[in-house]
């Protein structure tokens, strides 16, 4: 018996093939679904803006998580290790912008 390969068609309409800018993103869950938000913090600005909201089930997000990995270890393996911030530094600050007077 003969397989036939099914290949998926996706449709990229150009206003999502620009892509969005996010420079934080914040995940939540339930048991149900994975919550991720995209966000752009901006220098100067008070509050940031979620850009995009994914939400996926708990299946998909593992999927994504592995996917990432696979081309996180693919980026490093060509370009060399990605410097992350100082361990407690979970947002790196944004260069030539004073700190906040408390």
């Amino acid at each position: 018996m003969e397989k036939k390969e099914n290949k998926l068609q996706l449709e990229l309409p150009a206003e999502v093939a620009e892509g969005i800018y996010a420079n934080l993103a914040l995940i939540t869950h339930s048991q149900a679904e994975f919550i991720v938000d995209f966000i752009r913090m901006m220098p100067g600005v008070e509050k940031a803006r979620v850009k995009s909201r994914i939400v996926l089930t708990p299946q998909h997000a593992k999927r994504l998580m592995r996917a990432l990995a696979d081309n996180i270890h693919k980026y490093e393996s060509v370009f060399g290790t990605i410097v992350e911030p100082e361990a407690g530094n979970t947002i790196a600050p944004f260069m030539n912008v004073p700190p906040a007077e408390a």
